[in-house]
């Protein structure tokens, strides 16, 4: 088996293991059981027989006596408990370990143990029934599925013929296949398919559960299901002598069995009108192709900036012309590759329920944790980089901030903790808030802890907001007991500098007794951006065009002889950075200077600038572990006429500078 096959078989595997725990927690919930346990079983059942053809049979054999608890819960023998859910998520982390695994056939620690008490289980002769004394079944219904394989299905290591069998233990069936697609006897490659496939199918199953049959074939196929009738119409068809006539080599269609049937019978009209199903409309993309799609748009962003440069300085209309032309492509063909690397962040929201669930359990505290916006889309290499600071700050609102129920009772509150996930978008930027109901953040402690550490002297007067910053520095924990949770004051530095490397923000709002909200804002991407070219002396300096608020036209010597570095604008007075100062430029100074207002901790901070030349795609590039110690700087990027350029972050730059030159 190849291994782009097994990689296929592994990133499916892993979806559902992570639908199953989705499952199983919003069953927790109280979401409709049947529902939740029905998809259970399918999505294990897809695992266990999807991981024996392709020989991980460790994986195999513990989900199929996983499966059998299951198949008993939905036949209604027996419950689900606390005891079974628990049993089942160690299953699921033990699942995941044998796919990553190296060798398929080494049993890691544990895994006999796990497995003969799933089988116990299963086993149990005691097992509570429900009220009602019949299984649960689904009425019959008449499908038709038209199963087109591509030519080269073979060569990728399936057997079209398997699958129709699989298809066909589904329940009754008529199969018929069609030729339409063979071509002349001289040009007939024998690794190739040419056949395809129709199937009437009585069954009591769903379509997503037939549709599960085709599941690793899905780019190699066109697959159409659509309901015929609402009832088993397979016996009419086999005791008719002729049923049908086929007398073309091409597929009959929907259409023809459609009509085959009597129109009176009961049937759904929605169901009868139903567009069929098409299962080729998406295609899975390895991530490294991606990123070989996004580096090769890079590399067409800056050839195409050398392309509008040279044709600016040249008289020729056509070649502007040309120039204006493939600047437009380039901006359609980047901003289509980028959308194409979003991912949404219900992709990793599974990891974060288990986080709360698992945590809430140890901790003996209830926590309701309430998603909103999972749907929002983020840049995958972000993605990749946020998983363990978002981790981390609800790790922490759970230990520090939500407190037990006998203690919310004594406040006041429902002993019932809730836990918020937010995010959407602003701007070019996402947002993404995490909130709890607890104690909040005590300000006297923070501040006591600090002056005690040295970090701030004891007359200094600071906001809030200042002394909430104060947890992001390195070993700072105002917790009085260390536990396996937290308490060492490690965590909170690395989640900010974490976030500040993906050019982002994290914020603190607090009110004792009452909860706390941390504010993550983030880039939609890391790889180009839309900025504003400025010159300082001679040098080009990028900044984030998201960054920018306002520009302002000043004469240079109102900034020579500003007081303070302040100056007043449309009524209001704007401090301001005189860059040429702080990166020690001397060249001569021009008449009139250009002030870029950008966002500093709800503020306005103007940083001045020589000229500014206008907006730039700009494909960043790592500055180089030289330069680390250079954070006001996020990257690098190649101008047209092959210059670089540094890429500056407004947010950085500000607070690197002493914050004391903006206070009133």
């Amino acid at each position: 088996m190849s291994d782009k096959l097994t990689q296929t078989f592994l990133a499916e595997a892993n979806e559902l293991i992570i639908d199953i725990e989705r499952c199983l927690l919003d069953i927790g919930r109280g979401s409709d059981d049947s529902e939740g346990i029905s998809a259970i079983f399918r999505s294990m059942h897809t695992l266990k027989g999807a991981s024996g053809m392709f020989g991980f049979e460790l994986v195999q054999r513990l989900t199929h006596h996983l499966e059998n608890i299951y198949q008993d819960i939905r036949d209604g023998k027996r419950e689900i408990d606390g005891d079974i859910t628990d049993l089942t998520f160690k299953t699921l982390d033990q699942l995941r370990i044998l796919l990553n695994a190296e060798e398929n056939h080494m049993e890691p620690a544990g895994y006999n143990e796990l497995l003969e008490c799933v089988k116990a289980i299963g086993s149990e002769n005691n097992a509570t029934r429900q009220t009602s004394t019949s299984p649960i079944t689904l009425s019959e219904k008449t499908y038709y599925v038209r199963f087109t394989p591509h030519a080269d299905i073979i060569q990728n290591g399936n057997n079209p013929l398997y699958l129709v069998d699989d298809l066909a233990a589904l329940g009754s069936t008529i199969v018929l296949p069609f030729f339409n697609q063979l071509p002349d006897l001289d040009q007939i490659n024998v690794e190739c398919c040419y056949t395809g496939f129709e199937v009437i199918l009585c069954t009591d199953k769903r379509e997503d559960e037939i549709a599960s049959v085709f599941l690793f074939v899905e780019g190699n196929c066109a697959l159409e299901i659509t309901t015929l009738t609402n009832e088993n119409s397979l016996k009419e068809l086999v005791t008719d002598k002729r049923p049908f006539t086929k007398d073309i080599d091409g597929p009959l269609g929907f259409e023809f069995f459609k009509n085959k049937f009597d129109a009176s019978r009961a049937k759904t009209p929605h169901e009868n009108v139903k567009a069929a199903t098409t299962k080729n409309t998406n295609i899975r993309v390895g991530a490294e192709q991606l990123d070989e799609l996004m580096n090769l748009v890079s590399e067409l962003v800056t050839t195409q900036a050398r392309l509008s440069l040279f044709a600016n300085g040249n008289m020729s209309t056509e070649l502007s012309a040309i120039s204006e032309n493939i600047e437009k492509i380039t901006r359609r063909l980047r901003d289509n590759a980028f959308t194409m690397s979003l991912i949404p962040l219900d992709s990793i929201r599974v990891r974060f329920q288990r986080l709360v669930s698992d945590l809430s359990k140890d901790l003996s505290k209830t926590v309701h944790f309430v998603t909103e916006g999972m749907e929002t889309k983020i840049d995958k290499s972000i993605m990749e980089k946020l998983t363990d600071p978002i981790l981390h700050i609800l790790r922490n609102c759970i230990d520090h901030g939500i407190e037990t129920p006998e203690v919310r009772t004594q406040s006041g509150k429902a002993q019932e903790g809730t836990l918020s996930l937010k995010a959407f978008y602003s701007g070019s930027s996402v947002v993404i808030e995490i909130c709890d109901d607890g104690a909040g953040i005590n300000l006297e402690r923070i501040r006591n802890k600090a002056i005690s550490r040295g970090l701030i002297s004891a007359d200094m007067q600071l906001s809030d907001r200042e002394l909430t910053d104060l947890i992001f520095q390195p070993g700072f924990s105002t917790a009085t007991d260390i536990t396996a949770v937290s308490g060492r004051g490690v965590g909170m530095d690395v989640v900010r500098r974490n976030i500040t490397d993906m050019r982002g923000e994290v914020e603190v709002a607090t009110t004792e007794g009452h909860g706390t909200r941390f504010t993550i804002r983030l880039p939609l991407t890391l790889s180009i951006l839309d900025g504003l070219l400025v010159r300082i002396g001679r040098t080009e300096f990028i900044l984030p065009l998201s960054s920018v608020v306002k520009c302002h036209e000043v004469a240079t010597s109102q900034l020579d002889n500003s007081f303070n570095h302040w100056l007043t604008f449309d009524g209001s007075r704007t401090p301001f950075i005189y860059l040429r100062e702080v990166f020690g430029i001397t060249d001569s100074k021009p008449y009139y200077s250009q002030l870029i207002n950008v966002p500093y901790n709800g503020n306005i901070i103007g940083l001045a600038v020589d000229q500014i030349i206008g907006e730039y795609q700009a494909v960043l590039k790592p500055i180089g572990h030289f330069y680390l110690s250079q954070d006001e700087f996020s990257g690098a990027t190649i101008l047209g006429d092959g210059r670089v350029a540094l890429v500056m972050d407004p947010t950085r730059l500000i607070s690197k500078l002493s914050s004391k030159q903006f206070q009133n």
